[in-house]
């Protein structure tokens, strides 16, 4: 009875069918393939929400900036850095007059002073009191004279020291000892030999303002292509017209140069002269208002100086770069 009921594990195997066997193989190909294909959208739509979430939309996607922004840029980098030094020097300027006791104007006082100088810049009480327009011009009228005198016997004599060699190292020693000596060593001399202030002043700016002319003349000549003048010796030119066709607009460019040179060392070297030799003139005044112990006329007189130093340094800046090749200007 027990024997009857315990069967065998083989007995429990449902009969083996070959048909019913391959439905469920193709039931588990299908089963797999669903599968990977579900595993494959959901990568597809991770890519997708990746992507989503990288990409920009539209509307934040920066654009190059416009015509007035770029033009508002390139004026605030040229404006500014110039108002920050201002800025910067009118700070350091109120920081001395507080730490000295205010024995130096603060910039609120010299500029009401100048309001009241300026005001009227061309009055006249006596020949030893004037405005500053006055001493301004009488200034440039002095630096005007020597420069001018300095022009018509430097340049020439550049051009001949640069062409001829003979006379380049003939007249070398003399400028390399001559150069370096300071403007105002010149102005006794020309008290003993002009008797009078104006003229000697007037001597002093000539003496300061050759050398530089001189020797950017003379650098200019040598400069010039050995090739121009074999084709000028080729064509038998004369020298005037070597000088005028040749040197001259090759040699432009650097007499400019010594030009403004000399101009900056005129302007500097006039206050120094006017101060001691007395008259009419931005130096002399300068000195005549610190005899006065009036301070805020003298930081006016600095300002005046520089300013009009700038001008005629633009001014011939301007002119250099009008006749300047690109290849040389500075």
């Amino acid at each position: 009875m027990v024997s009857a009921a315990l069967h065998s594990p083989l007995e429990l195997d449902p009969p083996h069918d070959p048909q019913l066997a391959a439905l469920a193989a193709n039931d588990a190909q299908l089963e797999t393939a669903e599968k990977t294909a579900g595993n494959a959208d959901i990568a597809r739509a991770e890519v997708k929400k990746d992507t989503a979430v990288v990409k920009a939309p539209p509307s934040v996607i920066s654009t190059p900036p416009g015509r007035w922004r770029r033009r508002a840029e390139a004026f605030a980098g040229q404006v500014l850095p110039p108002l920050l030094g201002l800025a910067l020097l009118v700070g350091l300027w109120s920081l001395v007059s507080s730490t000295t006791g205010k024995s130096i104007p603060t910039p609120a006082e010299t500029w009401e002073q100048a309001l009241q100088v300026f005001s009227d810049p061309f009055y006249r009480n006596g020949p030893n009191d004037q405005g500053v327009g006055w001493n301004v011009l009488s200034s440039l009228q002095r630096v005007a004279l020597g420069f001018g005198l300095a022009a018509l016997v430097g340049i020439p004599l550049g051009f001949v020291i640069g062409r001829f060699s003979f006379l380049s190292r003939m007249f070398n020693p003399l400028i390399s000892l001559l150069r370096p000596v300071s403007p105002l060593a010149w102005l006794p001399i020309g008290l003993l030999v002009f008797k009078g202030a104006n003229p000697a002043a007037i001597w002093t700016i000539f003496i300061c303002s050759i050398w530089p002319m001189v020797i950017n003349t003379a650098v200019g000549v040598q400069r010039v292509p050995q090739d121009y003048m074999n084709v000028a010796r080729v064509l038998n030119l004369s020298e005037w017209k070597i000088a005028t066709t040749i040197l001259f607009p090759a040699v432009l460019p650097y007499m400019l140069t010594g030009v403004r040179l000399a101009v900056g060392t005129a302007w500097l070297v006039i206050v120094a002269a006017e101060m001691l030799t007395g008259g009419v003139g931005i130096g002399f005044w300068v000195w005549d208002e610190w005899n006065n112990l009036n301070v805020k006329n003298i930081i006016i007189a600095i300002f005046v100086i520089g300013i009009v130093g700038l001008v005629l340094e633009w001014a011939l800046v301007k002119l250099a770069s009008a006749f300047t090749f690109e290849e040389v200007k500075t």
